[in-house]
């Protein structure tokens, strides 16, 4: 007898955690009063899951794409917000997107670019189109019902490469807002630890600090030598921490994407000065290359050229993609041959003109 009672407990128990049951709560105003079909296992644990676990934890897109950043409902609220929310070091919120079931709306830089997916009731997907070099960071899917919220996060990666940038008054003459000022010039951003990490993993060596995106110093070293920290340190991202970003100088660690348009060399017998490759750009219909859009031709095209060329910055360089002797040796990158005088009569031009 003592069995069969406890065997039909034991059923009770189990049909009661898994039978549908009812949820009841409070609006905002605390006067309308809503009800969710759900799940008895999620009642009896006194909660109730609202979106599903990210299984995609990030997404990778290149400039000018269109994104989507995926978040699922497991149910519906009657009535709901959901907000998408760019995260950063700030304690101030960077709002995306916030929406309920009848309308959305975007926020600041995004105003016109997010939008939600919505292929059906349960999708809270966030469509980020035309990503900008600024877009790359994490975001967060938060639902909110009432009192109670619930939310998710996903990284969204920007495919690119990093790039060192001095300007004509040589090494370590940036302070931090002149660096993001001439990375925005050179068609980039100031770069992330986490961009300028990657870069070293794929081989970056570089033996100039340089400002990132956050106030920190860093350069990466995958070869140690004297002059670079010392030659018995072991291969890694060298750190001076955060800098004074008003007064202490160094150069500065770009990051740039894919291109929109196209980089082409221009060249005549006698060559160019600054000024003519200029105008050589403009006849051609397009304008002077900037360096991030050299080292993105570069990467993401193929550009290879043994020819330096003048830059919209006044700097001369060259794209190799296989390292030649006479083409200055070493491994393949974007050569510099510096800030030549304005004048000087002894290269072509690297232009930058929109698809």
């Amino acid at each position: 007898m003592a069995v069969t009672a406890h065997l039909l407990l034991s059923h009770l128990l189990v049909t009661a955690a898994t039978a549908a049951t009812h949820y009841s709560s409070r609006n905002a105003f605390g006067t309308y009063e809503y009800r969710h079909h759900v799940r008895g296992d999620q009642a009896a644990l006194g909660r109730i899951r609202y979106l599903e676990e990210g299984t995609v934890t990030a997404v990778d897109t290149e400039r000018g794409r269109d994104a989507v950043l995926p978040c699922r409902l497991l149910i519906v609220p009657r009535d709901y917000r959901v907000k998408w929310i760019k995260k950063g070091r700030s304690l101030k919120e960077n709002i995306v997107l916030i929406a309920n079931s009848r309308q959305q709306r975007g926020y600041g830089g995004f105003v016109g670019r997010a939008r939600l997916r919505r292929k059906d009731r349960y999708d809270l997907s966030l469509v980020l189109g035309d990503v900008r070099l600024t877009d790359g960071g994490l975001y967060q899917c938060e639902v909110i019902n009432g009192v109670e919220d619930q939310s998710i996060t996903i990284q969204l990666q920007l495919r690119g490469l990093v790039f060192p940038y001095q300007r004509r008054l040589g090494r370590y003459s940036l302070n931090f807002l002149e660096a993001a000022r001439v990375c925005v010039e050179q068609d980039a951003v100031l770069a992330s630890y986490e961009q300028l990490y990657t870069a070293w993993t794929e081989g970056f060596d570089w033996c100039n600090a340089g400002w990132l995106e956050d106030g920190t110093v860093h350069y990466p070293v995958t070869k140690p030598r004297d002059p670079c920290g010392g030659r018995h340190l072991a291969p890694g991202i060298r750190s001076y921490g955060a800098r004074d970003k008003y007064r202490e100088r160094f150069d500065a660690f770009c990051f740039t994407s894919t291109n929109r348009g196209q980089v082409f060399f221009q060249r005549r017998p006698q060559r160019y000065d600054f000024a003519d490759a200029k105008e050589a750009c403009v006849r051609s219909g397009g304008r002077l290359a900037a360096v991030g859009q050299l080292y993105a031709a570069w990467r993401f095209s193929g550009l290879s050229r043994c020819d330096a060329g003048w830059l919209a910055d006044a700097s001369v360089r060259y794209p190799i993609r296989q390292s030649r002797s006479r083409c200055g040796g070493g491994v393949p990158g974007v050569r510099s041959v510096g800030f030549p005088p304005l004048g000087q009569r002894e290269f072509g031009a690297y232009c930058y003109k929109l698809r």
